[in-house]
């Protein structure tokens, strides 16, 4: 491994967002989604699904406290069915437990991004709601540090007992990450401690050591967090504690074979793998492809970046390569979106990508944006950064309603309304965005995430400033013992421009990496233009003359600028942005004889507001589509026409089939708009694809 271009994040107390649109998206997160979501944690959302997390964990908390006030006290015992817990005995029906088995992660997930939000924009009311959510949170933990609201309001005797359902460790994965981001935020370490006290339990529980269990977690991401908390705490024990569950995982005979809920004993001879949806069917250095919960899968490969990266495991990020491919080129759809089928949110066979039975969660897409971080930290590939960028502008926004106060869990790119009522196969697909979920992990998913955006940006190492993604910013970067105050401007997504300026008050070596996005075929740089892979001597002429850069390369995709900076330096770039029209990959049998329009990092599509109902009959003039691009002409963003053509279709009541004629076709003008802002006008027809002619 190339150790000297690893990178690191920058905390985001070092970097402060400026950007005209993802700060316009923190804010709606601030003040409309943080807000929101905790109305609904408290199950206050009119119409909604309830969350029952708040509920939960202040039943917790008094169980505790009456455990502790009278030691002699039984706690009720439940039974289970479909995830919601039932008590036997009627009377104590007030001390059920609410919701799905994982429903702390609701309020976990609510105070990261409320951490991340404290960083950008200080908020003493906020705080103190958070604050006090805390104290109930932190009052339901056990006194041998095990916190999980089910279980202990459940049966605690089965802790631990089904770790391939039931959720614990991912729970406490969540807390892990809540509690990081609030104490690096506000400098307040309860629910870092309460944390820490959990981790210390797990690992008192789980290891290598002969009297430990060996078990792995069902749904990963305690393998990401743990090295967090790692970070945070400088405890080694987390970091090892995180590459056992990886090193563990997949090994036979199963661990999960060996759990009552599910126990199996293969015949002798049996050579089968199982457990492909939980990717442990093999160890995870053997798995070359992508399979089962797609969410599960990404939370995994990025807790695998993180140990290959810290441990300089070779083996283990060839895996993460391998797998990091698989996706990328044969799983993954236009916008991002991954995990073609609902049938267990689930990865299925390579180029199997249906547009209306798409499942392609939003938690799978902010998973592919922390595995694509961790991948950068590791390698400045543009590649990595390209799809960063495509998820977050498209598999991700498209989650979120411009008000913030609704939420896609599915991403399809086609909808038929009618279809998504009336055929069962598709009623995972909504026509409209939803208040909230039962199952709600992404609306607080998109939250933390937005929120915490600037993390995602840039990278640096000792030297050297990647950037990753062009997002007007303001940053301070330590070199030696010196500050260089870097400012970044930003005309993205809709727009190729930026700028970086560079302040120095004594002369300082530093690198910077520019990514060179895969949409531009030329960038350009202080006034000179060239292609995106090759430096000409005229450019570094003219960088050499307006600033202090003494050397400049192409490595991998990114631009490196290095010399030695001194006084106030600007670099002006351009990267021109053009609608492309881009086909998929012929195995991809959906989308045979169909093209999508692109512009810059942005997928657009068709939507039944602007082209009429009846999507499938349009077709796209791709020899001369004269595409025009207005500004500002569709909810704030660029709209695209082109000429295209309608088709003339059969009209009910005529015949179902009949003998081949060339269709009836109609001159008409196409207009596409962003995929992520579709649905924010009343419900209507969807296509990202378009027949082309």
């Amino acid at each position: 491994m190339d150790t000297k271009r690893f990178s690191d994040p920058l905390s985001l107390q070092q970097i402060k967002v400026t950007d005209n649109f993802w700060k316009k998206e923190m804010e709606l997160v601030r003040t409309e989604v943080i807000p929101y979501q905790w109305d609904a944690l408290n199950d206050n959302v009119p119409g909604a699904a309830p969350s029952f997390c708040m509920k939960n964990y202040k039943l917790a908390a008094d169980l505790n406290a009456r455990k502790k006030s009278d030691p002699s006290y039984e706690q009720p015992v439940w039974t289970t069915s479909n995830f919601e817990l039932v008590p036997e005995d009627m009377d104590h029906l007030e001390e059920r437990f609410y919701g799905f088995l994982f429903q702390d992660t609701d309020f976990t997930k609510w105070v990261e991004a409320v951490a991340y939000s404290l960083t950008q924009h200080p908020d003493a009311a906020l705080e103190k709601l958070a604050d006090d959510a805390i104290d109930v949170v932190c009052a339901a933990q056990l006194d041998n540090g095990y916190l999980d609201t089910f279980y202990i309001i459940n049966d605690q005797s089965k802790i631990f007992s089904n770790l391939r359902d039931n959720h614990e460790l991912y729970c406490f994965g969540h807390l892990t990450e809540g509690a990081v981001a609030y104490y690096e935020a506000t400098g307040k370490d309860k629910l870092l401690k309460t944390a820490c006290r959990y981790a210390d339990y797990i690992d008192s529980r789980f290891g290598s050591g002969e009297d430990k269990c060996k078990g792995y977690p069902g749904h990963e991401i305690a393998e990401m967090a743990l090295v967090r908390l790692y970070h945070a705490t400088g405890e080694e024990r987390y970091l090892n504690l995180s590459r056992f569950f990886i090193d563990e995982r997949g090994k036979k005979p199963y661990y999960f074979d060996s759990e009552t809920d599910h126990k199996f004993t293969p015949k002798p001879g049996d050579t089968s793998l199982r457990h492909f949806y939980h990717q442990a069917h093999l160890p995870v250095r053997e798995q070359n492809e992508a399979t089962g919960h797609a969410v599960r899968a990404v939370y995994l490969y990025s807790g695998m970046a993180d140990i290959a990266r810290l441990t300089e495991d070779e083996g283990l990020l060839a895996a993460c390569n391998t797998l990091w491919d698989n996706i990328v080129n044969k799983k993954m759809y236009i916008t991002g979106g991954i995990g073609s089928t609902n049938h267990g949110e689930a990865f299925t066979y390579a180029y199997d990508l249906p547009n209306d039975m798409a499942y392609a969660e939003t938690c799978a897409s902010i998973g592919m944006v922390f595995f694509a971080r961790r991948m950068l930290q590791i390698k400045p590939d543009a590649r990595y950064a390209n799809i960063m960028e495509r998820e977050l502008f498209n598999g991700v926004l498209s989650g979120m309603a411009l008000d913030g106060k609704s939420f896609f869990y599915v991403n399809p790119l086609e909808v038929l309304p009618k279809a998504c009522r009336e055929d069962a196969r598709k009623f995972h697909v909504k026509p409209i965005r939803q208040k909230w979920f039962g199952c709600a992990c992404c609306p607080p998913n998109i939250a933390r995430l937005l929120s915490s955006i600037a993390a995602y940006a840039c990278t640096e190492n000792e030297d050297t400033l990647f950037v990753h993604l062009y997002m007007g910013c303001e940053l301070k970067k330590k070199i030696g013992e010196n500050k260089v105050s870097v400012q970044i401007t930003s005309g993205f997504p809709y727009h190729g421009n930026a700028a970086i300026e560079i302040n120095s008050d004594v002369p300082v070596q530093m690198t910077l990496a520019l990514r060179l996005p895969d949409w531009a075929e030329k960038c350009t740089v202080n006034g000179v233009t060239s292609k995106n892979d090759e430096i000409t001597d005229a450019i570094l002429s003219e960088i050499a003359a307006s600033t202090d850069v003494s050397s400049a390369n192409i490595s991998d995709g990114y631009l490196y600028l290095s010399g030695t900076w001194s006084g106030n330096q600007k670099l002006n770039l351009d990267f021109p942005m053009t609608v492309r029209i881009m086909a998929a990959n012929p195995s991809v049998r959906e989308d045979i004889g169909k093209v999508a329009v692109t512009y810059g990092p942005m997928v657009y599509c068709l939507e039944e507001a602007d082209n009429g109902n009846n999507l499938h009959l349009l077709r796209l003039n791709c020899e001369d589509p004269d595409f025009k691009i207005t500004p500002d002409a569709i909810l704030g963003a660029p709209s695209i026409t082109a000429k295209g053509y309608r088709e003339e279709g059969e009209k009910e009541g005529e015949n179902l089939y009949h003998v081949y004629q060339e269709p009836k076709l109609t001159k008409c003008e196409l207009t596409f708009l962003p995929y992520y802002m579709w649905n924010n006008r009343g419900e209507g027809e969807m296509s990202v694809w378009v027949r082309k002619m």
